[in-house]
């Protein structure tokens, strides 16, 4: 019988993916990470796991969370640029601490509620997309490792989410920023990191005062709103945290048509540079390019990619994700575009 350790909030895809798993003769053990202290989850996970038949067990990562999740978050704000905390917390938190409970237990296999696919090719494993393209969550794991990939079973890879949500009376899902428990996040920074509120000024790119702002931690690039200015229909096109300064500009000064990754993880470097049609994928404010890399070369500590459709908005710090056709072939993070 195959042993599989589930991460596990009680919530819908982690319950369906438990019952998938028991139906295909697993041997199941559900395990929920409290990584905030909300002992009403840990109480609900309990409840669930006892009413689906699995065996269930807690870890405390509360710390690992604060320091690698919660101040990266608030930290990235103030620097100026635009964090991903879930594809941050996925590697360094969910997976890492599921391997490590499975290996403690003697468990070979993993898995989670994700939607998404896993596939090999000879020695390789990908993340790929799931069968449901509307809740597809392989852009938030492209920086898992072969030796996660390896073990991870996917019961969640095939299955309609609506379909799913209609074996369950209550349809509520949690969403956004976990940690953030539905607060914006301005309100969540000036409660847990006053610092990020300094007054400072909103000027033009050649130097011209036209309004001041907050904190820079409160902004995010192609934002119009919430910072005062002079002038109207301006957006910002840039963040200088150092000088604790709000560049904006017109809706022009917005489109990027090369990006540089650092921080990569790429399972194929040959594949990545020689195929033609690698998929360039940013999610967040801006409006994600919509054509091919037109060019994609290795550059000290990442890649440079050059698109065929400029990306609007593109935020520093944000993920970028380059898919072959279904299968994630890399990923990195923005740390410059023009």
């Amino acid at each position: 019988m195959c042993r599989v350790l589930l991460a596990f909030s009680g919530g819908i895809d982690s319950c369906t993916a438990a019952a998938k798993l028991l139906a295909e003769g697993c041997d199941v053990t559900a395990l929920t990470l409290d990584m905030t202290g909300d002992t009403e989850l840990l109480v609900k996970a309990k409840a669930a796991a006892e009413n689906i038949g699995v065996k269930h067990i807690t870890c405390d990562v509360r710390h690992e969370f604060k320091e690698k999740i919660i101040d990266y978050f608030a930290q990235s704000y103030m620097a100026g640029r635009t964090p991903a905390p879930c594809s941050v917390c996925n590697p360094v938190i969910k997976w890492r601490f599921l391997v490590e409970q499975a290996d403690a237990l003697g468990i070979e296999k993993i898995a989670t509620g994700h939607y998404f696919n896993v596939e090999r090719e000879g020695d390789l494993y990908y993340v790929a997309k799931a069968g449901d393209a509307a809740k597809d969550q392989s852009y938030y794991l492209w920086d898992l490792p072969q030796s996660v990939l390896v073990r991870a079973l996917t019961p969640m890879g095939n299955l309609i989410k609506e379909r799913v949500k209609e074996n369950f009376a209550d349809k509520r899902e949690s969403m956004g920023v976990c940690f953030l428990a539905g607060r914006s996040y301005r309100d969540f920074m000036m409660q847990h990191y006053p610092e990020s509120f300094r007054r400072g000024d909103v000027v033009t790119a050649d130097g011209r005062k036209v309004g001041g702002h907050d904190g820079v931690a409160f902004y995010t690039i192609g934002q119009k709103r919430g910072f005062e200015t002079e002038v109207q229909g301006m957006a910002v096109v840039d963040i200088d945290a150092g000088h604790n300064l709000l560049i904006v500009g017109d809706n022009s000064d917005l489109y990027k048509q090369t990006l540089e990754l650092h921080n990569c993880n790429v399972i194929s470097q040959e594949e990545l540079l020689s195929a033609t049609d690698i998929r360039v994928v940013v999610r967040g404010l801006g409006r994600n390019p919509q054509g091919f890399a037109r060019c994609i070369e290795p550059v000290e500590g990442g890649y440079r990619i050059t698109l065929d459709d400029a990306a609007w908005a593109p935020a520093l710090g944000q993920p970028i994700v380059l898919y072959h056709g279904r299968r994630v072939v890399g990923g990195g993070f923005l740390s410059n575009c023009y």
